[in-house]
């Protein structure tokens, strides 16, 4: 009875996971073509452009950790 639950809150997690982990993929490539395309870019730029790689990052092992897969 009460272990239903768990399968269904962890394949809607899963799901908000991916949904988040493909956000923050296409964040860090805008701010790596941004950063690329600078002729001289500032700190600021160079840290967002850092912070955001590690939230990829963060979020894609998490995905790895917790065996998510993208199904199509």
């Amino acid at each position: 009875m009460f272990f239903r639950r768990k399968g269904r809150l962890r394949k809607e997690y899963d799901e908000k996971l991916l949904t988040q982990l493909n956000r923050f993929k296409t964040h860090w490539q805008q701010e790596k073509m941004l950063l690329e395309k600078s002729f001289d870019p500032s700190e600021e730029v160079i840290c967002q452009t850092k912070i955001a790689e590690a939230k990829y990052i963060f979020l894609l092992r998490e995905a790895k950790q917790r065996n998510v897969t993208i199904l199509k």
